[in-house]
């Protein structure tokens, strides 16, 4: 079984900055892609960014030029650096790694 665990959430104000992680537990092969989605009130869930086992990083265009997303295969642990936030980045982020599960998400609030 899988479990992913995100962490690193919280309030920020606009312009800020803030580091997310997904920690990941138990067999997942290091060649999967992983990615970030966040979900606003009242809004779909959308992708942020996603970081496929090979070829090119894929962003958001909301987010492109502000947000990093990395990884570390050896910790299982995936990364998205925000930068320059914006309260319309207010939402609940969350990890994901397709075909094994999400993780329970995590609040980000971007307000002054």
């Amino acid at each position: 079984q899988v479990q992913l665990v995100e962490s690193g959430g919280g309030l920020v104000q606009p312009g800020g900055s803030l580091r997310l992680s997904c920690a990941a537990s138990g067999s997942i092969p290091s060649i999967n892609a992983m990615g970030w989605y966040r979900q606003a009130p009242g809004k779909q869930r959308e992708m942020v960014a996603v970081i496929p086992s090979v070829g090119n990083t894929i962003y958001a265009d909301s987010v492109k030029g502000r947000f990093t997303i990395s990884r570390d295969n050896a910790k299982k642990t995936l990364y998205l650096q925000m930068n320059s936030l914006k309260p319309e980045d207010t939402a609940v982020y969350y990890c994901t790694v397709p075909g094994y599960g999400w993780g329970q998400g995590i609040q980000v609030t971007v307000s002054s």
